[in-house]
This record gives structure tokens, sequence and C-alpha cells, in this order.
């Protein structure tokens, strides 16, 4: 490198040294003027070796000509890496890079001038988010770095320039996607800078999907064991969270609350946390704190304080807070985490109640952390942690309230174990102030806007020692201010005696009973007048403007019960022993002092140091609302006052009126309300029976348009044919009824058909029985009797039927002449229900008229199927007789040949009977045997005879 410098500036030497201004002017025509990039090249990086010695000088001289580098060399990545990290080297005002011992002391304003005049051209901004999208590590990475530096010194500039700047932040987010870390790393960096302040920038960022990157991030580094990486990460959230409702929305929306409950999981073995770790967990539940600050929405805090809960990071929180070994800044901070997630939550500060510490036997976690606060030893910081978590414990939440105050009352205390309330009275009168000062405050958050429980408080007795009676906390607290013994010189201390104060004031206030009760013990009132009458030192002031208040309150909430303590008198006695002015300007000593502004900024006590905790924020509250009223009550006369209790008691009176109005009224709303709800009701129902009624009367002109319809075609069919046989009722045509009755007539035919059939058939059966008895069929005979019956009830059916129809005739023409008796054009609607009613029935007499026809036609098939199988007995029996008048012919031949056989043998009967009147025989035996003879033929002529007769 030196040997190119000296070539560059033409070295000699004998010659003298050039100066660095020189050599960097010729450095600088060198990169002006070059045309080949080697040149130019290698003199950027000259320059960048001596831009941080001679810082100024490169910067006057080489910016403008780096800038061209820039936009004209952007095909060689390695000159632009230069370029841009001598951009760097003469913005940056990095500590790290020190000079060596011969560099020149630069003004701390230097970078700063140049980033200015960097960023006069916005395109030069533009120019440097393009070189971004460059993969090239030697472009990316020190363009990364410049970007960054120039964030730090002119950041809102910046943010404006890339707000405006087309995919400017988008560019940028694509860092978080580069796969080399320490691109990755730096990127982490670049956004933590762009994103402060900027709520517009932070927007764009969380939108860009930067949650779920910076989440996954977390996680791949080790979450609360993670490195730096998990820091910047955790900065970053910060940044885009804080004082960003939007942010904070889709946070909660996009269900990343969720994801931090594995940060927080803790194991058994908590020694030896790393200082990162520490770091990290301490980001982390800052991270929690953002999401439910009290300074948040109470809409948006309630909403994450819920989904805390139901996802278990409390839980896992109050797992932390019970833990043994974490270090004590971590265990605070936990405890402030867990007081925001609670506060103003009443499921969060129920379960936070029911909590318990895991010692032998269990306690409660606001006990064990009640014994912190009270503990004089315990650090500063974690006595105020505890206290703040007990006052979101009790914050809106009388439930909570109601529990401490019970652990104080006579009826529910336990002598075997420490509870809340045993712990506030003994800080209450402890040797440590902080621990007087705590108590006190915490036992007013539990009388906080509840009048049940300050009454209730009046009830607790304290036994101060052995052998005296006990005495109420109030009047305990009351001697521990007035009594001149050594708990004077205890509670004498500015803190003790403040926290006493703002406890008797929060006690008494908006509670007639109470100040009944304060002003019945006869030395509350000379010690206060004394107090405010004197003239103190400033420590003192602040405790006379205390009594003044508590004076003031006496007076303001005073129901004149005690006569000796009556409103009047009581002005009348500041009149004339402090005076009206003297009384109001002490009383304006509370808000005058300057550690009350501090408390009334927000409601976690922070503090320096112990001696500086004198206010709370919840009772500066209750001075800015009293301190008025107060001064106003007390230059008011008694003629005002007198006015004044008129007009209250007319305004009372008027209240009550109102009273009763308002509760006549919201009666009345209610019955409006039910009768909205029985209108809403009868109106759904006037609906639908309207659409009922319509549906029926359009169902009825249906029925009228189908009736006037039967009525033309039976006026029509009635004329054709008088005896109405072929009218249409209720549905059946008249093809129908004809086709019915063709059908009938044939069953008619059939039957006398098949009758006349049976009667020749049984005259044949007859006949044939007398010819072959042994072949006549017995069940042919019974078949045909059981068909002629058959046919018989089917007779009677059919004349049944047509009997009915006849009847059904007669009903619609009973119908019909009774609509042409009414209207001709109208029809009302019940004789419309009437004919309706009509008409189904027959359609129901019809359907059943219509099923039978069908049983008939079935049983005229089963009879036609009887007359085929008697059909196909008669042809048997045909058969037989065939085969009988065959066996006949067989027979009569048989008799032609004996016949034959006969008369030859009465031929030889004849020529013997000759030869025996020759030869002189007698003829008896003969005769005999003749007329034998004579009887065989009378017998053959019989049976021919028989014979014929079956042929015929």
């Amino acid at each position: 490198m030196s040997s190119f410098i000296k070539g560059v500036i033409g070295w000699q030497a004998a010659g003298p040294q050039p100066t660095g201004a020189e050599t960097i002017q010729r450095l600088c025509d060198r990169v002006a003027s070059s045309t080949l990039l080697e040149d130019r090249r290698d003199a950027v990086r000259a320059l960048k070796s001596l831009s941080k010695k001679y810082r100024m000088e490169v910067g006057t001289q080489a910016m403008e000509h780096l800038v061209n580098i820039l936009q004209t060399d952007r095909s060689d990545s390695e000159i632009l890496g230069y370029a841009l990290d001598t951009l760097y080297n003469i913005i940056s005002n990095d500590e790290e890079e020190e000079q060596d011992e011969n560099a020149q002391k630069q003004p701390d304003d230097v970078g700063a001038q140049f980033t200015e005049k960097f960023i006069q051209d916005p395109e030069h901004i533009t120019l440097l988010l393009t070189l971004l999208e460059e993969f090239d590590f030697h472009v990316r990475w020190p363009g990364v770095k410049l970007l960054t530096a120039l964030l730090k010194s002119q950041g809102v500039t910046l943010q404006g320039i890339i707000l405006v700047s087309p995919m400017g932040v988008s560019r940028l987010m694509d860092l978080l996607a580069d796969s080399r870390e320490v691109i990755r790393n730096d990127g982490l960096l670049l956004l933590q800078q762009l994103t402060k302040g900027n709520a517009a920038i932070q927007k764009i960022v969380a939108f860009e999907n930067a949650f779920e990157r910076l989440l996954d991030i977390i996680t791949e580094e080790g979450s609360s064991d993670g490195g730096i990486v998990v820091e910047d990460c955790l900065l970053l959230l910060l940044n885009l969270l804080k004082n960003n409702s939007s942010n904070q929305n889709f946070f909660k929306e996009g269900s990343y609350i969720q994801r931090m409950k594995p940060w927080f999981e803790v194991g058994d073995d908590n020694s030896g946390w790393s200082a990162q770790k520490v770091t990290n967990l301490h980001l982390m539940l800052q991270l929690v704190r953002v999401m439910v600050s009290p300074v948040n929405s109470p809409g948006a805090t309630a909403s994450c304080q819920k989904c805390m809960y139901q996802c278990g990071l409390l839980q896992q929180l109050c797992t932390i807070l019970m833990a043994t070994g974490v270090p004590a800044d971590i265990l605070t901070e936990t405890i402030n985490t867990v007081s925001e997630v609670i506060r103003g939550s009443q499921i969060n500060q129920d379960y936070f109640a029911s909590v318990n510490a895991p010692s032998n036997p269990p306690r409660p976690a606001i006990v064990v952390l009640l014994m912190s606060m009270v503990n004089e030893r315990q650090p500063f910081v974690l006595r105020c942690a505890v206290l703040y978590c007990f006052q979101c414990f009790l914050y809106k939440n009388q439930k909570g309230q109601g529990e401490i105050v019970a652990t104080l009352l006579p009826s529910t205390i336990d002598a075997n174990s420490i509870s809340a309330g045993q712990l506030l009275c003994g800080g209450l009168f402890s040797a440590d102030s902080l621990s007087n000062w705590c108590a006190a405050v915490a036992l007013a958050h539990a009388l906080q806007d509840n009048l049940t429980q300050k009454e209730q408080l009046l009830r607790v007795q304290l036994a101060t020692s052995l052998g005296k009676p006990p005495v109420s906390l109030l009047q305990q607290c009351t001697n521990i201010l007035s009594q001149g013994d050594k708990i004077v010189r205890r509670g004498s201390k500015v803190q003790t005696r403040v926290g006493l104060l703002m406890l008797l004031c929060t006690w008494i206030s908006n509670c007639p009973i109470a100040v009944t009760h304060f002003l019945h013990n006869q030395d509350n009132v000379p010690f206060l007048t004394a107090q405010i009458s004197e003239n103190l030192g400033e420590d003192e002031r602040l405790v006379q403007g205390l009594c003044a208040l508590l004076l003031g309150i006496c007076i303001y909430y005073n129901d004149n019960s005690l006569e000796n303590y009556t409103k009047e008198k009581l002005k009348q006695l500041i009149e004339k022993r402090i005076g009206k002015e003297n009384f109001v300007e002490k009383l304006g000593f509370i808000t005058k002092h300057e550690l009350y502004s501090r408390a009334a900024l927000k409601p976690q006590p922070v503090f320096p140091s112990p001696e500086q905790m004198l206010f709370d924020h919840e009772f500066t509250k209750l001075v800015k609302e009293l301190e008025g009223v107060i001064t106003k009550t007390i230059h008011k006369s008694s003629e005002e006052d007198q006015k004044e209790e008129e007009v209250k008691k007319t305004l009372e009176n008027h209240d009550n009126i109102v009273t009763q109005y308002k509760d006549l009224i919201r009666e009345q709303d209610t019955q409006i309300q039910e009768l909205k709800e029985k209108v809403e009701s009868m109106t759904t129902q006037n609906e639908q029976m309207t659409t009922t009624v319509t549906q029926q009367l359009s169902q009825i002109q249906q029925h009228k348009d189908q009736y006037n319809i039967l009525k033309l075609r039976l006026g029509k069919e009635s004329q054709s044919n008088n005896q109405g046989d072929a009218a249409q009722v209720n549905g059946l045509q008249t093809e129908e009824l004809s086709q019915l009755r063709e059908e009938l007539e044939e069953l008619h035919k059939q039957h006398t058909l098949l009758q006349t059939q049976l009667t020749d058939k049984d005259a044949q059966i007859n006949t044939l029985k007398s010819a072959a008895q042994t072949a006549e069929s017995p069940a042919a005979g019974s078949d045909n009797t059981e068909l002629v019956q058959e046919l018989e009830a089917l007779k009677s059916q059919v004349q049944s039927q047509l009997a009915e129809i006849s009847q059904l005739k007669t009903e619609r023409q009973e119908m019909l002449r009774k609509a042409e008796a009414g209207s001709s054009d109208t029809v009302s609607a019940s004789d419309s229900s009437i004919d309706a009613t009509k008409m189904a029935e027959l359609e129901k007499r019809l359907a059943v008229q219509t099923s039978e026809t069908e049983r008939l036609k079935e049983g005229r098939a089963e009879l036609e199927q009887q007359l085929a199988s008697a059909t196909s007995t008669v042809a048997i029996l045909q058969n037989e007789k065939a085969k009988l008048q065959t066996e006949v012919q067989e027979s009569k031949k048989e008799q032609d040949d004996l016949l034959m056989l006969l008369a030859d043998q009465d031929q030889k009967i004849y020529s013997l009977k000759q030869r025996l009147k020759d030869l002189g025989e007698t003829t008896v035996t003969l005769s005999l045997q003749v007329e034998d003879d004579d009887d065989i033929d009378t017998r053959d002529q019989t049976t021919d005879d028989d014979e014929d007769e079956d042929e015929d």
C-alpha cells in the first residue's frame, strides 16, 4: 500500500514528504480521472486506509467522488465495498474505533457534519437503500453499517426520508431474513435505530411480519439463555410496542403473548445465572409490562391481562415469584410485572390470592410478600415492589379489601398463623419508619373507596400492654401522633407521621361514622390545631399541611352528631386559634411539595432513597379532590352554612324524590322492556299467522277454482248424461268410471258365459258319471262348485260397489245443489271450508272404492285363472271320455264278434236240434238252454242300447 501511495504522489527520496491533504487530493483526482476500473479501485482502497487517520480531509475532499463511485461502478462489488467502508469511517463516531497515537484529534461533531452533508440529497439515501438489495457480503454489510451510523447521527431526518422512500422499510426488513448472522445482527441494530420514536415506521415494521421473525430468532438463539442477539431482538420489540397501542393490539391479536410463556420457564436450580441471562429476562419482563402498563387504555390492558391468565403466563410469573435462588433484581422486576398483570383484573387478583409459597406449612404469597415489605433488612427496591404489588392486588378489588380487613377482626384472627392484617399492624407500629410508612399506605389501600371496610376497621381492637384495656386501631394511630411518651419519639420521624396522617385521612374521608369516632377522642382536635398553628421548620411543613387536611375532612364530612365538635364550632375554633387564611396556606403546603408531583405521575412507588418516600399516588388523588371543597367550606359563613344545609336538605329531599322517580322510571323501563318483548313476540306471531292466513286464503282460492271447474264440468256432463253415471266425483275422471262399468259388464258377460259353460260341463259330467264312474274326477266337480260360489260373491260385491257409487253421485248432486243455492260468483270461507271437508271425505271414500275396485280386478284375475284351471279339467275329462268311447267301441266290436259267435252257436244249436229231432230226443233241456240264450241276447241288446245313449 505504501508503495502504491508513493507511486501516486510521485515520491522521491530526496524530495520533501507530502502532507496527508495532498495525498488525499491526488487520490481523489485519480478516482475522478482514471478510466481503468483497477486504478479507481486502488485509489478508493487507499482512501479507505487513510479515512480513519485523516477523517476530516477524506470527508471534505472525497465524499462526492465516493458517491459517484456508488452510482457509476455498480457492477464491481469490491470497489463498492471500499467506498461504503470509507463513508462509514468518516461518518461514524463509534468509540471502539480508537485512533492510533499519531492520529489527529477530531472534533466531536465531525460525524454529524458529514452526515448532514451526505443526507442533503435524499437520493443518496435512496441509492444506499438500493445497494442493500445486493446480496454480495462486501456490499450489503458495509451498507448496513453506514445506514446505522447515519441513523445514530441524524435519526429523525433519516426516518422521514426512509418513510417516503418506496419500499424503503421493506428492504430493511429483508435483512432479518439474511442467512449470514453478522448481517442479520447488524440489521437488528439498524432497525432499533430506525424505530426509535417514530410510530408510523413502527407500524410498518410490525405489519412487515416483524413480530414473527423476532420471536423466531429469540427461540432459535435459546430464549432467556441466549446471547446478545436475544437482547437486541427484545430491545427492538420494546421499541415497536412501547406507547404504540396499534402494535400492542396487533401483538395480542396475533397470539404472540402466548409465545412469551416459554421465556419464563425457570428450573429448580437457579444458581449461577449469567449476566446476559439476567439482562435478557429483565427485558422480557419489561416487555410483559409494556402490554399491561397502567398508562395504556383500560380496555387494551384488560384484554392483555385476560390473555396472560388464559395462556398461563401469569401462573409462570408467580412460579418465578415463589422460586428460590432467583437474583434480587429479577425477583424485584417479576414482582412489579405481576403487580401490573393483576392490577384491576378481578380474575387475576383472585388467582394471585390463591397462590401459596412452597413452605411448610404453605403460606399465601401475599403474606410472604408482606413479610418482606415490613422487614427492614430487605433491599429498598424489593420492599417498594412488594408495596406496589399489594396496592395492585387491592386496586378496584372490594373482595380482596374485605379479606385483608377481615384478618384484623376479632372473630377471624387465628393465633396459630400469621395473617396479612397482623403483619400490617406489626409494620405500622414497628421501630422502622419505612415499615411504618409502607404498612400505613398498604392499609389505606385496603380502605380505598370502600365505605363498608372503613366502618369494619373501626371494630379492630389492639392490646397495647398487659393490664391495660384494649384500644381501637383508630385510637392507637392518633395516640402515636399526639401522646408524649416514647411512641412519639419513635413516631416523630416525618416519614412515620406522614404515613399515619395519610392513613387517617383516607380512613375518615367520606365516612361520617369514622369522623365521629375520631372527634370522640378529646385530645385529637387540640393536637391538630396545635400542630397547624405552630411555626415549625421546613421538614414539618408537610406534617402541618396533612394535619390541616385531616381537620378539614373532619369539618366537611361532619354529621353534627357531637355537640362540642359540630361544623360551626370547628370552624370557629380554626378562625380563633389558626386563622382561615393561615389554615388554607398550611393546607396548600401539600401540593407544593416537590415529592407530591413525583408521586402523582404514576401508580408505581419509585423513589431514589427511602427518605424521599413520602407520598402515595392514590393519596395525591384524594388531596386533589378535597383541597378545593375544604377551602370553600372554611371560608363559608354560618348563614351560608345554614343556607347550604337547607339547600342540602332540599337537595336530599329532591334526591329522594329523584331517586323515587328513578326507581319508578327503572320499573317502568323494565315494564316497557317486557312489553316490548311481548310486542316483538306478538308481532312475530302475527307475522306467522298472517303468513298462515295468506297460505290458507291461497288454498281456499285454489279450492274455489277447483270448485268452479268441477261445477262447469258437472254442468256439462249433466246435460250430456241425465243419469250422471259419467260425472267426475272428487277427482275421479269420467273415462275411469266408464272403463270400470265396461269392466263390470264384461265380468257379467264372462260370468254368464262361465255359468253356461259350467251348466254344459255339468251335463257332460253327469253323462260321463253314468257312463264311467271310475274315471270321473271328484276334485273337478268341487272346484267348479267353489268357482260358482265365488262368482256369486263377486256378483254381490259388484252390486254393492254400484250402490255406493250411486250414493256418491247423490251426495255430489246434493253438494252442487247447495252450491247453486248460494251466490253464483263467490263462496264464503265457511262454505268453502265445509265443501273442502266434504270433498276430502269424498276423496277418502273414492280412494276406498278405488282400492275395492282394484281388489275386484284382482279377484277377476283369480277367477280367470280358476276358469283356466277348470277348462284344463274339462279337457282332461274329454280325454278320459275319448278313452272310454274307444273302450266302448272295442267292447262293441267284441260284442259283435260275440254275436257272430252266438249266431254260429245258434246255427250249431239249431242244427243240433234238428239232428236231435231227427234222432227222436226230447227238447226240454234244449228249450231251457234256448231260453238262457235268449236272456243273453236280451242283456246284450240292453248294453248296446246304453252305449248308443252314451255316444249321443
